[in-house]
């Protein structure tokens, strides 16, 4: 079990997200307000780890929850340990892990800022198959 420590949304796709304490989650469409949500879409929402993100802190730069465009940073979940198709739920939402990483379109913007992107190594995607809404602090349970 993990839980959820950041939520993160933006407006543009490539760009990084800006944190937000709860969100609306909508069945089959992901994160109300977020560039990446949408209909018939494998990667309605992404996850990636705070302990991902903190080995690139560790490397000495200067990083905020969403800087990798994932919509939900995670505490405490080994996100690609989790097989293809597993099944999350955040409350009342139920996710369903659709991909683990992606290749990265050339040197978007968020490695133009921060150096690098772990975003294609270390986080995954799901599609939504229950929506409802999300705060900080949620647990996230496999089920």
């Amino acid at each position: 079990m993990g839980k959820i420590i950041s939520i993160n949304i933006s407006d543009e796709k490539g760009t990084t997200k800006k944190p937000v304490s709860e969100a609306m989650v909508f069945e089959n469409y992901g994160i109300d307000g977020d560039a990446h949500a949408g209909s018939h879409w494998h990667r309605q929402i992404s996850l990636l780890s705070h302990e991902s993100i903190k080995k690139m802190k560790d490397k000495g730069l200067n990083l905020n929850y969403g800087d990798f465009a994932e919509n939900i940073t995670t505490e405490g979940i080994d996100l690609l340990k989790i097989p293809l198709g597993t099944k999350l739920q955040i409350g009342e939402v139920i996710l369903e892990i659709t991909q683990h990483g992606k290749r990265c379109h050339s040197k978007c913007e968020i490695f133009k800022v921060v150096g690098d992107c772990i975003m294609p190594r270390e986080g995954v995607f799901a599609r939504v198959l229950k929506g409802g809404k999300i705060k900080i602090g949620d647990y996230i349970i496999k089920l």
